[in-house]
């Protein structure tokens, strides 16, 4: 099961952006964590831009290279929206965890299928 939370018409958290920040947590660098997910600088930053404006609070504090070297870290806030949402996940995919088995179950075998 993927949580997505959408708040409103344009701001979103789901598993994506999660592993983003969780990426920037371990790496400390924006470039670094999207590399890591395969993902384009780019796209990465924009990911980045996007929740620093839908929250109140940027969720990544980044720095530009140069002599001393960039990188990019999680805000306090940042931190708790990372934990917050990883909850989440387990929360739900623990009250769910029998109606997804019941669902699973409905499945037609597919093993057999190209």
């Amino acid at each position: 099961m993927r949580l997505r939370i959408l708040f409103g018409e344009d701001a979103m958290l789901g598993p994506g952006k999660a592993d983003l920040l969780e990426a920037i947590q371990q790496t400390g660098s924006i470039s670094a964590a999207g590399r890591a997910m395969s993902m384009s600088y780019k796209r990465a930053w924009g990911l980045v831009d996007e929740m620093n404006q839908a929250f109140r609070d940027p969720l990544v504090a980044s720095a530009r290279g140069g002599a001393r070297g960039g990188g990019a870290q999680l805000t306090e806030a940042g931190e708790q929206v990372l934990e917050h949402f990883r909850k989440l996940e387990d929360i739900t995919a623990e009250a769910g965890a029998a109606r997804i088995g019941a669902l699973r179950a409905m499945l037609k075998d597919m093993s057999h299928e190209a």
